[in-house]
């Protein structure tokens, strides 16, 4: 690579070989090897592992929560050797083995569909639950990790009416706590309430309808692209399908989006999680309307609907308890169920999401190629402080910056990278 600039003048023109062949006002990455290509994208297909037995037994799935503040995480349940008292355990990775603390106990009564969330302004665990000692209410409680231990502040009643079908959220950009349940004493009705962590304390806004039919099998799942709750169910007053709508959290309260179907069968057992990577939400579920067979699609949230792709069988057996969470470290979403085709064996599988891959770092962007060069040529760059002038459609005086398909846009895409500042329809000068 040789770097070609006028004495005092900070502007400059690159010159290195092509990698792949470069068209005139492409952008432009320098690779490790100090070959430069064209940024692009590289479509990554849909896919999913072979199912691994975690658990030779008949295997339930309970609640957990990463506590990102204590590094550790809280496994919520029912303890049914205590009565059913709501009980919660924290727990410590290293390495691939985890070790747990002492169980404490948050509700001396029976404890039913419990869900948990992680606050993460608040720094605390929240644990949402149907209090049995209590008419089955609705009710919430704030958990705090140190050590190996938690400890709880007192109970809170979000919903005075037997509730189940629980499950909880946390709306990043709102920093609310999000919890979609089944109203019971609202004609089984799915409904959601926002709440406010402060200190050991939960404080809940007026609870809002999002189905106002039957609603079961509820998960509800952040999207930190779309900055939208997403909430799955199965929805009795439509046969059963498996429905989603989006809603959209403003200070103590929600407001929904219109209803849509992503399976047009009985759907049960459902379980989404918001893939980073793919910037989609995965949904697991048991296809009734296809012997229960465990099931996956994908989601895309846009405003406030969304939009499906096609499902993907990942056991042709029929499936239970389906449980799912994404690994930011992998760029997975990692899959639990019950294998009633297996003996009801604890299984487990890997989903890769359908997205597209980018050469694009937020450190590779060089510039922008002068003309156009064959792989293997000698290229020129116009690079930093140099006016491109091979661009067309821009506005002065906006900056530009690079899209991770190679086009330029006037909003930054992920990773962020400028590429200049139009002075021109057709010319830019160069960022790189």
């Amino acid at each position: 690579m040789r770097i070609i600039g006028n004495r005092g003048n900070t502007a400059r023109k690159v010159q290195a070989v092509a990698s792949g062949v470069l068209a005139s006002g492409d952008t432009v990455i320098v690779n490790a090897d100090g070959t430069v290509s064209v940024v692009a994208e590289t479509p990554v297909s849909q896919a999913v592992g072979s199912p691994t037995v975690y658990e030779s037994a008949y295997a339930y799935i309970t609640a957990a929560a990463y506590d990102a503040n204590a590094q550790k995480v809280v496994i919520a349940y029912r303890d049914n050797g205590n009565s059913d008292y709501g009980t919660a355990i924290v727990g410590t990775v290293s390495g691939t083995s985890i070790s747990f603390g002492s169980p404490v106990v948050f509700e001396s009564a029976g404890s039913g569909s419990i869900s948990a969330a992680y606050d993460s302004n608040a720094q605390k665990v929240v644990i949402a639950y149907s209090d049995v000692g209590n008419s089955s209410y609705g009710t919430a409680i704030v958990g705090t990790v140190s050590g190996t231990s938690i400890s709880f502040g007192s109970p809170v009643v979000f919903e005075s009416a037997t509730i189940s079908a629980t499950s909880a959220t946390y709306d990043a950009n709102a920093q609310k706590v999000v919890i979609a349940y089944r109203d019971n004493g609202n004609s089984f009705y799915g409904t959601a309430i926002v709440g406010t962590v402060s200190g050991t304390n939960i404080s809940f806004g007026s609870a809002t309808v999002f189905e106002s039919a039957d609603s079961s099998h509820i998960s509800a799942v952040y999207d930190a692209n779309a900055q939208k709750i997403a909430v799955f169910y199965q929805d009795g007053g439509n046969s059963d399908y498996g429905t989603a709508v989006v809603g959209t959290v403003s200070g103590t309260s929600i407001s929904f989006g219109s209803p849509v179907v992503f399976e047009s069968a009985g759907t049960a057992s459902i379980s989404a999680a918001y893939d980073a990577n793919a910037q989609k939400i995965a949904v697991a579920y048991s296809d009734v309307g296809n012997s229960s067979y465990g099931t996956l699609i994908a989601g895309t949230v846009s405003g406030t609907s969304i939009s499906f792709g096609s499902p993907l069988v990942f056991e042709n057996a029929q499936t239970e308890y389906v449980a799912s969470a994404y690994d930011d470290n992998s760029q997975k979403v990692v899959v639990a169920y019950l294998d009633a085709g297996n003996s009801g064996y604890g299984t487990s599988v890997v989903f890769q999401n359908a997205y597209a891959s980018t050469n694009l770092t937020a450190e590779n962007y060089i510039g922008i190629a002068s003309n156009g060069y064959a792989s293997g040529q000698a290229a020129t760059i116009n690079a930093k402080g140099f006016i491109d002038d091979n661009q067309s459609s821009l506005t002065a005086g906006q900056s530009y910056f690079v899209q991770t398909n190679g086009d330029l846009g006037l909003t930054a895409a992920d990773p962020s990278v400028f590429a200049g500042t139009a002075v021109s329809a057709t010319k830019l000068i160069v960022k790189g």
